[in-house]
């Protein structure tokens, strides 16, 4: 056996998404970083290996994709990548050599990869000195030492040795009186899945499996029992077992039974379904998975235990460093073995049902507090295994999320080393600064804005070549033209609701077109109401400053006028948001318009005064008179990169060709020698929602910045060929000017110009 030893900073054990995330965070901002990874790639879940997709706020809020570390490697493996992604069971290895790419080219990062923790050292009671790693197949044997660890492991593997308390389970009702919380604690947790991928092959296969498979024989156990064929091509959630193995101690129990399971119910779809038989003839197994994707195991108690009423009640938090937003996800303990798979699965993923409403939650703050160990001073969590109860779990271990969670522990950890501040100390002492360097690093807080002294561009004036106007959204002509009616999302089964920016704090009248499905008139209330955010789905939380009846006449189509005469008295404001709601008649629908207006999405009505976001985000078909300034050059230095409480993007006139130009002027002349761009597209939907080798339409392409220098404008720095939302340039030598420019000559396929944020900085 070769025995090594290493020294670094800051020590990340773990090579999931969560502890990549935390690595590399924590290397860009100087600390010598090392990541112990026990698997030949990165990853963790959503490696080759699992085939479990980045999963976040996204896929229920719009422009609530996470930004950031994880945004940067989302946006380049699409741009990469060839494959699509179609749900769980499709990550291919360009995933795993985009984040290996990074890590490779990420200075102060050191990796061991195929590496397990075996033992854990402290120099005292409170104290970690180092961990002791065996590298696979090498004989090796690394003591690797550091100043502060951080336990990405998922299982909490670093935590537990060094004595840590951490729980297991689910809390009863009457600790928290958590509403998703069984009445009695249980040491039941959320299973272990694998997932497998099917070949349409053009011919049929056929498919015998093995003697030790599980022989499955009744229809009731997937038809009745919640769990659904979603898709021929593989990757079922609920091919889980948990109960009555450990999740940790037993793994190796479940993959094996996961993999008599997952071809028992190949057989069942090839061989015996009555329905599914024939439309898998030409399907055949293309990839089986041997690495059990886990959910749940220990959960390590941090400075702050947070539990289902935080992200339900969105809780503000002093320390908010990172936002989720996926629902309570709860799974059945058992999984396969249990009664009914996953409740969300076994309702069909209905989105009105109690169970739905109950579990919808977010976007919400996630504290620093549960990321640092409450029981050494050296040692922060990431990932799975943070200080949450087993309820909240549920929203906040996806992995877009933990990411989110990884970079603020990298970013914290090597501040902490900075100043010379304990852990412990971080929340009260470090907190303005772990916020303002994440959000210069690209990721979005809820409640924080750039307040960066140092940012010269927040000192400056604003111009542009142009500015968009919002009129509002058309109806797509071809369907117009055919007559035929669009998506069935668009019946006003409910409640259903459009914002609107207000620049001005005018609107003198709103349209909307709809289809009249019966044969008579028909009327339907319709409200304008004040609403904080684009995340504001409380119903009747703000009285409405206009209400009406359209009556509508049988027909397809119609443009449907309301003279609202609003102004700034009634209660309008310049600067915000107001929602247009159409309330519930079923004979009437509300028309998508054609395409996405930038910041204007829409929302129905789940239930209990609750909305949520309708279909996939898009804008419903209004016009507004007069149109609405929206998108403002100053937005570029307001603070906030993406739409929230207004849509603070600067976009140029669609009518006006490029090339745009967006110009910073101040009254002294200013040293510049760095600038920093936020970009918009990539975080209306999930990562899901992009196809092979996508690049954002909206995001700039081919860009240059200029200095106005000795009486002329001279070319500081030019970029071709970008996609990446977030670029931080340092320029070849410092500058001295009053005036800068970006002038965007191309972009990705967006007729506008378009930028969320500028930063200017001395070096």
């Amino acid at each position: 056996m070769v025995k090594k030893q290493e020294q670094y900073d800051v020590v990340v054990c773990g090579g999931g998404l969560a502890g990549f995330c935390a690595a590399v965070s924590a290397a860009r901002h100087g600390a010598q970083t090392c990541i112990i990874q026990d698997r030949p790639v990165f990853g963790g879940n959503s490696s080759s290996e699992v085939c479990v997709t980045p999963h976040g706020a996204a896929a229920f809020h719009a422009y609530a994709r996470e930004t950031g570390i994880i945004s940067e490697l989302l946006i380049e493996e699409r741009a990469r990548n060839h494959a699509p992604i179609l749900e769980n069971g499709w990550t291919n290895s360009v995933w795993d050599m985009t984040m290996y790419d990074m890590a490779m080219s990420t200075p102060n990062l050191s990796f061991h990869l195929n590496t397990s923790i075996v033992s854990v050292l402290k120099s005292s009671d409170r104290t970690i000195s180092a961990v002791v790693a065996r590298v696979a197949n090498a004989e090796t044997e690394i003591t690797i030492e550091g100043k502060i660890f951080v336990d990405c492991t998922g299982d909490g593997i670093v935590a537990d040795q060094a004595g840590c308390e951490w729980r297991w389970g689910s809390e009863g009702f009457e600790e928290f009186n958590e509403p998703h919380a069984p009445l009695k604690a249980s040491k039941d947790t959320m299973g272990n899945s694998i997932h497998f991928r099917a070949k349409d092959m053009g011919r049929p296969v056929p498919f015998q499996a093995p003697e030790w498979a599980v022989k499955h024989e009744d229809p009731d156990y997937f038809y009745k029992q919640g769990r659904p064929f979603q898709s021929l091509h593989g990757g079922y959630w609920w091919i889980e077992i948990g109960v009555p193995w450990n999740t940790i101690y037993d793994s190796e129990n479940i993959r094996h039974e996961l993999t008599r399971h997952t071809l028992g119910i190949w057989d069942w779809i090839k061989n015996k379904d009555p329905e599914m038989k024939e439309k898998a003839a030409n399907y055949a197994l293309d990839w089986v998975g041997q690495v059990p994707g886990k959910r749940e195991s220990r959960r390590i108690i941090g400075q702050y235990f947070m539990t289902e009423h935080d992200p339900a009640n969105k809780t503000v938090f002093p320390d908010e460093i990172a936002f989720g937003g996926w629902f309570i996800d709860l799974h059945t303990p058992g999984g396969l073995l249990a009664p009914t798979a996953e409740p969300a699965s076994a309702e069909g993923y209905a989105e009105t049902s109690e169970y739905a409403i109950k579990s919808y939650c977010g976007p919400y703050g996630i504290p620093l507090r549960i990321m640092i160990a409450k029981d050494i001073d050296n040692l922060m969590m990431a990932g799975r295994n943070v200080s949450v109860t087993h309820a909240a779990l549920g929203t906040v271990r996806v992995m877009s999320t933990t990411a989110l969670i990884g970079q603020a522990v990298g970013t914290s950890a090597a501040i902490a080393l900075q100043k010379g501040l304990a852990l412990a100390d971080l929340p009260s002492q470090a907190i303005r600064e772990v916020k303002q360097t994440l959000l210069r690093d690209g990721c979005f807080l809820l409640n924080t804005e750039n307040e960066d002294e140092l940012d010269l561009a927040r000192n400056a004036s604003v111009t542009a070549s142009s500015q968009a106007v919002c009129r509002g959204s058309e109806v797509n002509k071809e369907l117009l033209q055919s007559g035929e009616l669009g998506h069935h999302k668009e019946i006003l089964h409910q409640r259903k609701g459009q914002w609107i920016a207000i620049s001005e704090g005018v609107l003198n009248r709103v349209s909307v077109c709809v289809t009249n499905m019966s044969d008579t008139p028909q009327i339907v209330e319709a409200q304008i109401i004040p609403v904080d955010h684009i995340w504001d789905y409380r119903c009747e939380a703000n009285p409405p400053i206009a209400t009406t009846e359209l009556h509508i006449m049988p027909g397809k189509y119609q443009w449907i006028d309301w003279d609202v005469q609003l102004s700034k008295a009634d209660g309008l404001k310049s600067g915000s948001y107001v929602r247009l709601d159409l309330l519930a008649n079923p004979q009437i629908a509300w028309h998508c318009g054609d395409g996405i207006v930038p910041g204007h999405t829409c929302a129905f009505e789940m239930g209990q005064g609750k909305m949520r976001r309708d279909w996939n985000g898009p804008t419903r078909s209004f016009r507004v008179d007069p149109p609405q300034y929206a998108y403002s050059p100053k937005h570029v230095i307001n603070g906030v990169t993406r739409p929230y409480r207004y849509t603070n993007l600067w976009r140029s006139d669609t009518s006006e060709p490029l090339p745009q130009w967006l110009e910073l002027k101040w009254e002294e002349q200013q040293s510049i020698g760095q600038i920093e761009l936020t970009f918009p597209g990539n975080i209306l939907w999930e990562y899901h929602g992009y196809a092979p080798f996508h690049r954002d339409p909206q995001c700039p392409k081919d860009y240059s910045l200029e200095a106005f220098v000795n009486g002329a404008w001279e070319q500081v720095l030019e970029v071709k060929g970008n996609y990446q939302r977030h670029r931080k340039h340092e320029l070849s030598q410092q500058i001295r000017t009053d005036k800068l420019r970006i002038v965007i000559h191309a972009t990705n396929g967006d007729p506008s110009a378009a930028v969320y944020e500028i930063r200017c900085y001395e070096s």
